[in-house]
């Protein structure tokens, strides 16, 4: 499918040429300096730092031609994860620049700054604030903003830096060398040998013959470099649906203040959420320091909502309740709120009285216990499909709305003792059992050292072990029994009398 054409969409490459040992920041050697690695019998550079590339010295080399040309060079491992893992708190941090962010192998990253200029003054200032971030993290960086992804790429990393000016893709591009095609090394040497040095070479040729020669996607490719031909590129975290920025004047020292602008964020996202006649499910709070640092933070809803002020009790509640509190380092200077997973939400005719409805109500409650104790901490029991004891419930999020499996609980009159303990022990614990008859109701049982006498008993209830499960092919008679002094077990015998092994009991659980 070809890409939709526009003239106004803009993308911003960023490329760190020297990522491998500006890592090591002041641990990096003084003098010639390279990272090497095992390839095949020899070692090999696999990145160097700007001074070293000056003396001629390449990626690729053996560690003998290098010292045969630097003698003084000093090496350390190269360690690919741990670039890696510099590039992903890079792209990190340069979210704050788009949500549009993706990686752009090798040691690059390129976003989608459509409509994000403005934010920070322009495509100049932003160009600047994203150089200075980088400078701040250490890193050596190129950084290049023009109308496609590819045109971004190819100026930050074959030709010159900074702004494209709108509509000028073409006539920039048409200077950059063949290489910015970045084809097989056999290609490559076949344009040089015809004479075609630059991309206005190829451009000033038909597409039709570079298609025959270098293949069908060759045009597509060029025209996306010449900016001609749009393209999206795959975000490393998809957007939300709405998203409200704050790029503040003066960075936030204290974490008091931050209230204020996530209250004029949170109303920002209602107005979006209202225009949509919608309720977000989730809402995500990103904070950005001075320093590059990132702080993501996350709350969840049991329903739909869009109320500002709600919204922000609960942020109140999360922010408190965080294990590890919010560090501003150097200064907070730019925040961004998300909402998520929309859905439909109509408004809703109250009572005159306004008195709140018990489901809203209770759903407020799990919205505060999960935002303070954490999502995992709150749950609600519901019935599964299953007919064995510890199988037939399940916890699940109380903030997560249940789903709807056609699994109910068990219907129970009123007015009878209740057919299963409140407390179960999972697994069920062995005792001791003493009864009158091999397969009757037990007279009295040992559990914990203690000796229970039972006076009344009532069963058995037969249940049926699955033998599909392994360890849960036993049949079971449970027993609903109460001792001499009034206690309330439930226990039950695993197995018939003449079987292999031979039948156990176990108390199950504690009536209250």
């Amino acid at each position: 499918m070809t890409p939709a054409r526009s003239q106004k969409r803009r993308h911003l490459a960023i490329w760190f040429p020297f990522l491998s040992t500006d890592r090591l920041g002041s641990a990096r050697p003084e003098g010639p300096f390279a990272l090497v690695e095992r390839s095949g019998n020899a070692l090999r550079l696999a990145a160097l730092d700007a001074p070293t590339a000056a003396l001629g010295l390449t990626p690729g080399m053996t560690l003998a031609d290098a010292r045969a040309q630097a003698p003084d060079l000093a090496v350390q491992p190269h360690e690919p994860a741990a670039d890696d893992a510099l590039l992903d708190r890079m792209l990190e941090a340069f979210g704050r620049f788009s949500p549009m962010a993706a990686l752009d192998p090798p040691h690059g990253l390129v976003l989608d700054v459509t409509g994000c200029a403005h934010l920070f003054g322009g495509e100049g200032r932003l160009l600047a604030a994203a150089r200075s971030l980088a400078r701040r993290g250490g890193l050596q960086a190129r950084l290049a903003l023009a109308r496609t992804p590819q045109t971004a790429r190819a100026l930050g990393r074959f030709g010159s830096e900074g702004v494209t000016p709108e509509g000028q893709d073409r006539a920039v591009a048409r200077r950059l060398p063949v290489a910015a095609l970045e084809l097989k090394p056999a290609e490559a040497q076949a344009l040089r040998r015809a004479g075609l040095v630059v991309l206005g070479d190829l451009d000033d040729r038909p597409r039709a013959p570079l298609a025959a020669r270098f293949g069908a996607d060759f045009p597509t490719r060029l025209d996306r470099l010449l900016g001609l031909e749009d393209a999206r590129i795959t975000p490393a975290r998809p957007p939300a649906p709405i998203v409200a920025d704050r790029v503040l004047m003066e960075p936030l020292i204290t974490t008091e203040p931050l209230q204020t602008v996530i209250a004029d964020l949170l109303a920002e996202v209602e107005q979006a959420l209202e225009t949509r006649r919608a309720g977000a499910q989730g809402f995500r709070l990103t904070v950005f320091r001075i320093d590059g640092g990132t702080r993501v933070i996350g709350l969840g809803t049991a329903l739909p909502i869009r109320d500002a002020a709600v919204i922000g009790r609960l942020f109140r509640e999360r922010l408190a309740a965080l294990t590890t509190p919010l560090d501003p380092g150097f200064g907070i200077d730019q925040l961004r709120m998300e909402a998520l997973t929309l859905q439909r939400l109509e408004a809703v005719q109250t009572d005159l009285d306004a008195s709140p409805r018990r489901e809203e109500a209770l759903q407020a409650l799990i919205d505060r216990l999960a935002a303070r104790l954490g999502p995992a901490a709150v749950v609600r029991v519901r019935p599964a499909d299953s007919h064995l004891p510890e199988r037939a419930s399940r916890q699940l999020p109380a903030g997560r709305a249940p789903s709807d499996d056609g699994v109910e609980w068990p219907e129970r009159d009123p007015g009878s003792p209740p057919l299963r303990p409140l407390h179960l022990f999972d697994p069920p614990q062995p005792v001791e059992v003493v009864s009158p008859v091999p397969d009757g109701p037990p007279a009295r049982f040992t559990w914990r050292r203690v000796i229970h006498r039972v006076a009344l008993a009532e069963g058995p209830e037969r249940i049926e072990g699955e033998w599909w499960r392994r360890g849960g092919g036993r049949v079971r008679d449970y027993y609903r029994v109460e001792d001499a002094e009034g206690r309330r077990f439930w226990l039950f015998r695993a197995g018939h009398f003449g079987d292999e092994p031979a039948p156990r009991w176990y108390v199950h659980g504690l009536f209250a």
